[in-house]
């Protein structure tokens, strides 16, 4: 039997992976908090502990799993920018994470930002509950012929891009190592960063958080998109300068702001804060604008991608415990 510890759990968590075949092979002690380095001596004992992304998974946190005989890592999340895989290396603990658990879940969710957003749907549903039907400053725009500007196609990029095109809209795309043939096949432009900056209407960020990537969307990025074009971030928080997107908002250089992640929402996002302050002015003034929409990281929440985390997840942990390489892809 696998002994495992899983971190920052819900009932959501809980219920799929209960469902996952192979379930019965595992022992899993679910904790609703994080983990931490000074949490990780809960997991002593435990040949696995099963993290999302707000854990912090740091050097000192990794020392005290190995003390404690955690061999393994499993991350439920495609993102590793919480972990220190060096040092789980140095102490010889594998690590394994869900790269693609549905494209789509992320990619239709900036699209429901962007509606929403676009069309003051949030704005109109609580006006039409007052029972307010005006529709005054509820004036959106049309997708079709709007220029959308991906920024990554990767998986995820690349279904978004798709549903521009759905939409008739013009699909500008900036990645490193671009796709050709694909873009070619759905009808994509590929041109350098500046030249999506400049161009797009709309900007949806598709990418990993790296040391390149942190805060491209800052201050002197900012400045070169267009006036009144909308930012849309369901990757990472940390890509988007939160200081530069409050100045663009005040003066109106940016028409709108989406955004399912946050810089700073370890500790505020998963949790239920509505019976006490957020002490944090920065989110508490984004929530303030009229044009900005923040959802709390559920980009990946629909059951498909949750049953896919919980397989993936599942499946490694057997895989390890049986000397069998993980899922390919998966192994970090």
């Amino acid at each position: 039997m696998i002994t495992a510890a899983m971190y920052d759990t819900r009932p959501y968590d809980r219920e799929h992976f209960d469902r996952a075949q192979g379930r019965e092979q595992i022992t899993w002690t679910f904790h609703e908090f994080r983990l931490s380095a000074e949490t990780a001596s809960t997991a002593a004992g435990m040949r696995a502990v099963c993290v999302f992304v707000n854990d912090r998974v740091d050097r000192a946190c990794i020392a005290e799993l190995a003390r404690g005989g955690v061999r393994h890592v499993a991350l439920r999340c495609a993102g590793f920018n919480n972990l220190d895989l060096s040092a789980a290396r140095e102490f010889g603990l594998a690590v394994t994470r869900v790269p693609a658990y549905s494209p789509h879940a992320v990619a239709e969710h900036a699209f429901g930002l962007l509606l929403a957003l676009n069309r003051r749907i949030h704005r109109a549903y609580n006006r039409v509950r007052e029972h307010n039907f005006s529709l005054n400053g509820l004036v959106g725009f049309d997708l079709a012929g709007k220029t959308m500007g991906i920024v990554g196609t990767g998986k995820i990029g690349r279904v978004a891009a798709q549903i521009a095109r759905g939409f008739g809209a013009r699909v500008l795309a900036f990645d490193p190592f671009p796709a050709r043939d694909w873009a070619a096949e759905l009808g994509v432009m590929y041109g350098d960063f500046p030249n999506v900056l400049e161009n797009s209407d709309i900007i949806s960020l598709h990418l990993p958080l790296t040391p390149e990537t942190k805060h491209l969307f800052r201050a002197e990025t900012i400045a070169r998109m267009k006036r009144g074009a909308y930012l849309i971030n369901t990757s990472r928080g940390k890509l988007i300068d939160t200081t530069a997107v409050i100045e663009a908002l005040k003066t109106g250089h940016l028409g709108g702001v989406a955004l399912d992640v946050y810089e700073e929402e370890e500790g505020v996002f998963f949790v239920d804060h509505s019976e006490h302050v957020i002490d944090d002015d920065e989110l508490n003034l984004l929530l303030t604008f009229p044009n900005v929409l923040v959802t709390a990281h559920q980009a990946f929440l629909t059951r498909e991608a949750l049953g896919e985390i919980a397989r993936v997840t599942t499946e490694n942990l057997l895989r390890a415990a049986g000397g069998r390489a993980p899922l390919e892809g998966t192994a970090l």
